[in-house]
């Protein structure tokens, strides 16, 4: 990022990992969030799409969580969640699309 660049303020790595492990904080939240995630070429919303399709896929439900969330707040609605998680299980594995949906469940009957 160059120091004309405004950063996005983004303190996610900071809140989970404070001055615990400083260059996750910093590659979480200057690269991840202040760079890739503001590139043009892509909406937020369909980065958003993108990276549920890799942790469905990886079956990374933890981080599943966060992002699931996020999209929402990128515009993504929830029909279209269901909709892309179904699409996902086909491609992804069964169990894989389970478990994405349990945890988009989770998040919209606010257990999570």
């Amino acid at each position: 990022m160059s120091n004309d660049q405004e950063r996005t303020g983004w303190t996610g790595g900071k809140n989970a990992f404070g001055d615990f492990a400083p260059g996750m904080v910093h590659y979480t939240d200057r690269v991840l969030f202040d760079e890739v995630w503001e590139r043009e070429g892509l909406s937020k919303r369909d980065r958003s799409l993108v990276t549920i399709s890799a942790l469905t896929a990886m079956g990374k439900t933890d981080q599943l969580r966060f992002h699931l969330d996020y999209a929402r707040q990128n515009g993504v609605t929830d029909d279209e969640l269901k909709e892309a998680l179904l699409h996902l299980a086909f491609y992804a594995g069964w169990p894989s699309g389970m478990a994405a949906t349990t945890v988009l469940k989770n998040i919209i009957d606010g257990d999570d």
